[in-house]
């Protein structure tokens, strides 16, 4: 059958080019016959995810393999990405600055019933607390 066999060669090259396009001109496919597939196919749409991810995988390893040699060769911008990416002292920083502030606003009448009610289904007492102080005051 033309059409499985075509559905293999266009898979075989997305392993090793992970872009449908360029698969598509090297097999004599058009895109749109491929996300039909893809649409209308469980398996080959499945076969497609992993395919791609074989090719993104292999041009990752081909790229890593680049990488290296040009650290070997000395190659400062190769050295700087490596150092970037693989070790936390050179990584890239975020630094934040700025101010927080907490306002102490007292509560309203409806704020206080409500926490009050809150507490209430929670089964906790609330204490009242001393005017001169944030400590709560002991019962006598």
């Amino acid at each position: 059958m033309k059409k499985n066999r075509k559905k293999e060669e266009f898979l075989e090259q997305l392993r090793k080019i992970p872009i449908v396009q360029i698969c598509c001109e090297k097999v004599g496919l058009s895109r749109n016959s491929v996300y039909r597939w893809k649409k209308e196919d469980d398996e080959f749409r499945k076969a497609m995810t992993e395919a791609l991810a074989e090719g993104e995988a292999f041009v990752t390893d081909m790229s890593e393999s680049q990488l290296i040699s040009l650290i070997k060769d000395n190659h400062f911008p190769a050295v700087q990405l490596w150092l970037r990416q693989h070790h936390p002292k050179y990584a890239h920083k975020v630094e934040l600055a700025g101010t927080l502030s907490i306002e102490d606003d007292e509560l309203s009448e409806e704020e206080e019933r409500i926490v009050a009610h809150a507490l209430n289904l929670a089964d906790i007492t609330a204490k009242p607390e001393s005017p001169q102080s944030h400590e709560p005051q002991n019962p006598s």
